[in-house]
């Protein structure tokens, strides 16, 4: 019998747990699906950063237990025996990354013990400090796995749209490469929520009836962040709340649309000028996108009028989901942390070497 491997992902908008179940190899996606957290555990995490130790600790555990809940949940539905699963792997919560800080750090939730004292199986979790440990920003991660899916083939932009950006370019002959690359669906949602009281503007629906203002976009593509040069990682908050009232001040619900247009407008604008700034010309002829951006319709049309010259497909396309790829990604990344095989790709992330991330629980 084949074993598979879980991989659980809480994203950035902290609205749920992905879980998939993964065959390594060859590689497959067998089952996956999104469990909504309830609303005030949602905010409750998007806030956490503001929580003292006691309280932060006490979240730590309670998010643990609901994520080994949800794996037996999961079991259950897709009629799975724990004996089938050969190791979780499980991103947990970001609470912040700020590696630009004087003592760089990162800190993920999601007590990982509880999954391995009621499943019955090694956990692999918390994957970013030994890249930091070794120089690196502890993010992206997602281009290891890129790699490993399409490394072998034609050249491919591999665009993952979650709360933040980022990018990859793999493929045969090419050195992969990948970076954060601005907002993805942040600002868009907490817009969203402010103008329309909804969690996020489904299908871009609320986008589509308005019109972006592109002077202020190419106004806000002149800051720092996107002239950098790779590599480069991005917190949620960089561009969250704050920048939200900075930029856009007080948000009026009669000039909704506008706005929303805007936003999504400044997430595509945003791909397209560190594509055209730090992928090297006429190397792959296609944008495969991913994340939960992918299902934003007005977003995908946006990135198909500023990069004309691109392909632009889903992950679906090569039969990998585009709201499962992070979970299958790590899913990956812990099945090879237990066979003590890499599962990093430096290049992206700026550290030292290549190593195996994670730690293992048993």
């Amino acid at each position: 019998m084949t074993k598979l491997a879980l991989g659980l992902m809480s994203g950035t908008s902290a609205d749920g747990l992905t879980v998939c179940a993964v065959q390594v190899r060859p590689f497959k996606v067998v089952h996956f699906k999104n469990y909504p957290y309830p609303a005030a555990l949602q905010h409750t995490l998007l806030n956490a950063r503001q929580l003292g130790a006691e309280e932060l600790s006490q979240l730590n555990m309670e998010l643990g237990a609901l994520y080994a809940k949800t794996v037996k949940r999961f079991l259950q539905e897709f009629h799975l025996s724990p004996t089938q699963i050969s190791v979780i792997g499980s991103h947990g919560q970001t609470v912040l990354h700020a590696p630009h800080a004087k003592i760089p750090h990162t800190l993920q939730i999601g007590e990982p013990s509880f999954l391995a004292a009621q499943i019955g199986v090694p956990v692999v979790s918390d994957f970013r400090p030994k890249d930091m440990a070794l120089g690196g920003q502890g993010a992206p991660l997602i281009p290891f796995f890129d790699e490993y899916i399409w490394g072998k083939k034609a050249p491919k932009l591999v665009l993952n749209i979650g709360g933040i950006s980022n990018i990859s370019l793999i493929g045969k002959s090419v050195r992969t490469q990948g970076f954060d690359v601005g907002p993805g669906n942040t600002l868009i949602d907490l817009a969203a929520q402010k103008l329309l009281q909804k969690p996020f503007d489904k299908d871009g629906a609320t986008a589509a009836k308005g019109t972006p203002d592109k002077i202020r976009v190419a106004r806000l593509l002149k800051q720092p962040f996107f002239r950098q040069k790779p590599p480069k990682s991005l917190d949620k908050n960089d561009f969250g709340p704050d920048y939200l009232a900075r930029y856009f001040g007080a948000l009026e619900k009669k000039h909704a649309a506008d706005i929303l247009a805007t936003l999504t407008y400044f997430t595509a604008a945003a791909v397209a000028d560190q594509i055209a700034r730090f992928i090297p010309s006429n190397v792959s002829r296609e944008l495969i996108v991913c994340g939960g951006g992918s299902y934003n319709k007005t977003l995908v049309k946006y990135l198909r009028e500023l990069l004309p010259n691109l392909k632009i497909t889903t992950s679906g396309a090569y039969g990998i989901d585009p709201q499962a790829k992070e979970a299958a990604a790590f899913a990956l990344f812990a099945w090879l942390a237990l066979h003590r095989q890499v599962n990093h790709c430096p290049q992206a992330t700026g550290a030292r070497h290549a190593t195996i991330l994670g730690k293992i629980t048993l």
